[in-house]
């Protein structure tokens, strides 16, 4: 495997050239052929260490971004604020020097604040991976979609994916938005107005506030969760009533007569925008998510690690 990153950062999708992007995927390939062989571990970064910052609860990107690790052979610390100098007023940059100072190669970087990997970006000479900031953006979730509908299509161009549910306060729907339109695809939101933001036209994407409307139109479509944890108000009546029009259902797709691709960044609320039943069906490709999510990760971690300068 060959080739490298036009930077020593991934901080979003919004300024990753494609050539990057079709670079990640070209290497992704790769090591999923390796993943799904015998012999799992390769010695790439035996000699880099990896610290997973993070400072929000994670399951699935941060044992994704470990396994990763671990399978590139890298040395591996895990951070977790509760237990950190940060509980007791340290700021993030003197957390990160710190780490810095004992000789870390890269940081794996989840924060609640908006540009808090930007940040860290402009004041050390580590690689930086975003694993999500606040309302932002998170990347390798971005990729791994991208990368998922690839496999099944070939092609995103002039593919029709929509997004559905919580886009004011998902972060992986801005990734997904920059990610698959650079990729050719057409994109349509859908939502409560409440729950989607005034600028998402600006991005050349089309709004939708059907649920059955957007189904008609999309060949795939990614469903989100409602992120209660970052909303200080009520954008809907009640649960209940986001449910019945926006929860993904058996009844909804047959209406359509055509077989529709479903994703999900997890973690899903089953019964709320999707139910068991189509969550744990063979349309849904939440399984292959997760497993092309590893081989993305590892992509991204290979290709920074061989950028000049970085280290």
């Amino acid at each position: 495997m060959k080739g490298q990153l036009n930077h020593p950062h991934l901080l979003g999708i919004q300024h990753l050239p494609l050539e990057d992007i079709l670079l990640i995927f070209q290497t992704t390939d790769n090591f999923l052929k390796i993943q799904q062989g015998p012999i799992r571990k390769v010695p790439t970064l035996r000699d880099l260490t990896v610290v997973n910052l993070f400072f929000e609860s994670s399951t699935r990107t941060r044992f994704s971004f470990e396994l990763a690790e671990r399978r590139l052979s890298a040395d591996i610390l895990n951070f977790s604020a509760d237990s950190s100098s940060v509980s007791k007023g340290e700021t993030l940059l003197d957390t990160v020097n710190n780490l810095i100072a004992m000789k870390v190669d890269m940081i794996v970087l989840r924060h609640p604040d908006p540009g808090a990997a930007i940040y860290l970006s402009n004041h050390i000479q580590a690689n930086i991976i975003n694993a999500g900031d606040g309302t932002h953006e998170h990347p390798t979730q971005a990729l791994l979609d991208s990368f998922t509908l690839m496999r099944l299509w070939g092609s995103l161009q002039d593919k029709k994916i929509a997004i559905v549910g919580d886009i004011r306060h998902s972060r992986v729907a801005l990734s997904d938005i920059f990610a698959f339109t650079k990729l050719g695809a057409q994109v349509q939101v859908c939502g409560p107005k409440t729950l989607i933001p005034p600028f998402m036209e600006s991005l050349g994407v089309s709004v939708s506030y059907s649920l059955d409307n957007t189904l008609a139109w999309c060949d795939a479509v990614i469903m989100l969760r409602i992120q209660s944890e970052r909303q200080e108000m009520a954008y809907y009546p009640s649960l209940r009533e986001y449910t019945l029009q926006y929860s993904l259902t058996r009844e909804r797709l047959e209406k359509q007569h055509k077989i529709i691709p479903i994703l999900h960044p997890g973690p899903i609320n089953r019964g709320v925008e999707i139910t068991s039943e189509l969550a744990d069906s063979p349309q849904a490709l939440i399984l292959e998510q997760v497993e092309n999510g590893v081989a993305v990760r590892m992509a991204v971690l290979y290709l920074l690690a061989g950028v000049p300068g970085a280290q």
